[in-house]
């Protein structure tokens, strides 16, 4: 990765004005009042924030599931990603991407841009940054997908059920990166959960167990700030760590089975192994008990250490028998396996947003979205302290894992800094950090 880096926020706003209008001539755009409304041949601007893979994957998604919408803007901190995944998407989709060179941005300001540029906006950059630029974008009238996590702290929390608020008195579609909510055979195996064909629910066992995330060596030739945030899983101020931020998938997929019920509480442990001194500051292991005011106890477990025993899975354990969502299977009493049609539930995420907006209906997945990413912080929170931590805790607490998104800046000093050896300091210390 280069150092390409150009500042934004030093063009002219008479400039910016200028090529959003060329760029509007170049697109049959949909304005915003008839875009709830539009027919469907209308063409929809997308527009991305953050050009690593997760939001060039949502982009072919997105093109994939309405062959009427076009990408217009891009935006990254480092402009060689933005140029790079700008030809790939080219070639993957040559009809549909439509992004010129004075769309495309970078540095740490770039994503206002994309949301003057677009009708839809799709986030998936550092996940500090999802609630800030999900409300921006709902505030302009836009459209938006949020990848998860959608918050890495309780603050973060919050502002995505502003966005989520924004979002429904505005009508606009917010649309989560929970795909499991769109997955036929893990939608009909929840569906029978809820008819009561495992009987109760007693216990729940949820597994996220991989090496580790993105790059584990340290880039050369590049400031620190730019080191981390082109490395963002590595670093918890700005990823949140691996509760929220791949576990959070089997905890929403649990959250759902429970109909929505939250835990009442939870202990975590994690940490990170001492032969681990990989770049970054993250734990490399995770376990969470979460604790329901039924008595249903959650086991949730994720662990990014080399070497090691690798899991995904879903496991609800009930009074007649077991069931296993990712798998689309039911053993016990009621055997069954879904033998129904099968589509990536990352296609089928965006054309039920595309279409629910077409309807002038738009889909608003907030509640979810929020509940669900809460769980994996409340989870992290206790893991990072040591403590057990309440829902309500959690609900109530205003704290951010600093710096706030807001206040970053692409010259600021980061928040953690290597030894000698080029090894970070531990995140957090159990029994000695505060974080709710």
């Amino acid at each position: 990765m280069s150092s390409n880096l150009i500042r934004v926020s030093s063009q002219s706003r008479r400039e910016f004005l200028r090529r959003s209008a060329a760029a509007a001539a170049a697109v049959p755009a949909l304005g915003i009042a008839r875009l709830a409304h539009a027919a469907g041949s209308d063409v929809i601007r997308i527009g991305m924030i953050g050009c690593g893979g997760r939001c060039t994957g949502a982009a072919i998604d997105a093109m994939t599931a309405d062959p009427a919408t076009r990408l217009v803007a891009m935006a990254d901190p480092f402009l060689d990603r933005v140029k790079a995944k700008r030809d790939v998407l080219g070639k993957a989709k040559p009809e549909q991407v439509q992004v010129d060179d004075d769309h495309c941005f970078c540095g740490l300001d770039g994503y206002r841009e994309v949301i003057e540029s677009a009708d839809y906006v799709l986030i998936a950059c550092a996940a500090k940054f999802h609630p800030l630029y999900a409300k921006a974008a709902v505030e302009a009238g836009r459209h938006v997908f949020v990848e998860k996590p959608h918050g890495i702290d309780p603050g973060g929390v919050k502002v995505l059920l502003e966005a989520a608020e924004i979002a429904r008195k505005k009508n606009l579609g917010l649309l989560s990166g929970l795909q499991s909510r769109f997955s036929a055979p893990i939608r009909e195996t929840i569906d029978r959960v809820h008819d009561g064909q495992i009987g109760e629910i007693v216990a729940i066992e949820e597994n996220y167990l991989r090496g580790p995330y993105g790059r584990t060596d340290r880039p050369k030739d590049l400031r620190e700030l730019e080191i981390q945030i082109g490395n963002q899983y590595r670093f918890a101020w700005l990823c949140g760590d691996d509760v929220p931020q791949s576990l959070v998938h089997n905890l929403d997929r649990a959250t759902w089975a429970l109909k929505e019920t939250p835990p009442e509480r939870c202990r975590g442990l994690g940490g990170r192994s001492g032969v681990q001194n990989l770049l970054g500051d993250v734990f490399d292991h995770h376990s969470v008990t979460y604790q329901y005011a039924d008595g249903v106890r959650l086991y949730a477990f994720c662990r990014t250490t080399l070497h090691c025993f690798n899991e995904t899975s879903s496991i609800y354990l009930g009074t007649k028998g077991v069931a296993y969502p990712m798998a689309g299977r039911i053993t016990g009493q009621n055997e069954w396996t879904f033998a129904g049609k099968q589509e990536p539930a990352t296609v089928v995420e965006h054309r039920e947003l595309l279409k629910s907006v077409r309807a002038g209906k738009p889909l608003n997945c907030g509640d979810y979205m929020a509940r669900s990413t809460r769980v994996g912080v409340m989870g992290q929170m206790s893991c990072y302290s040591g403590k057990e931590v309440t829902w309500d805790q959690v609900c109530q607490s205003d704290y951010f894992i600093p710096p706030k998104p807001e206040a970053c800046t692409w010259d600021m000093e980061p928040p953690t800094k290597a030894d000698a050896d080029g090894v970070y300091p531990v995140c957090f210390t159990p029994g000695v950090s505060q974080n709710v």
